[in-house]
């Protein structure tokens, strides 16, 4: 009972997250989501690109295959080669679709099993909170850098602070 509670919570999470980073993109202009402050910071698209290889990587064959596939290129993840809006949301869904997939499949018998990400052994339970960790960390990224870039039109997306 309490496992499968684990995994309902696991996709509420999950789902919370998303939609965080979906309302705060939506606040702003394409362009913006392409917008690099300097060399060593990140667009909103190139986090949005390399969620989507992270996702594909840890969720496709999930309980059956490590974690980090061979062909994941995550370097490239980083390489800010996005051309439009279109393709940049093609992604964005690409990958919560094969997270929400997989995690779909899940039993609360599975939470006990090992799995492995880059040869590293987790349980299914030890996975899934390292991947809501990574997320929320890489979605906390997008509100910010939307926050900023729409500066006095940033619509909050939770309980606003009082201005005296």
């Amino acid at each position: 009972m309490l496992e499968e509670k684990y995994l309902e919570l696991a996709e509420k999470q999950f789902c919370q997250y998303k939609n965080l980073g979906e309302k705060a993109m939506i606040q702003l202009d394409p362009v913006q989501l392409f917008h690099v402050n300097n060399e060593n910071s990140n667009s909103i698209a190139v986090i949005v690109k390399h969620l989507h290889g992270n996702m594909l990587s840890r969720w496709t064959n999930f309980l059956t295959a490590d974690g980090e596939k061979p062909g994941r290129d995550r370097n490239g993840e980083f390489e800010n080669d996005i051309k439009d809006e279109t393709n940049l949301q093609l992604l964005w869904d690409e990958g919560w679709r094969c997270l929400f997939s997989a995690l779909s499949t899940l039993k609360p018998g599975n939470l006990g099993e090992i799995i492995y990400i880059r040869q590293e052994p987790h349980t299914v339970l030890e996975a899934i909170n390292r991947q809501i960790a990574h997320y929320s960390y890489h979605i906390g990224q997008i509100v910010f850098a939307a926050k900023a870039l729409k500066d006095a039109g940033w619509q909050n997306l939770s309980i606003p602070k009082k201005i005296k």
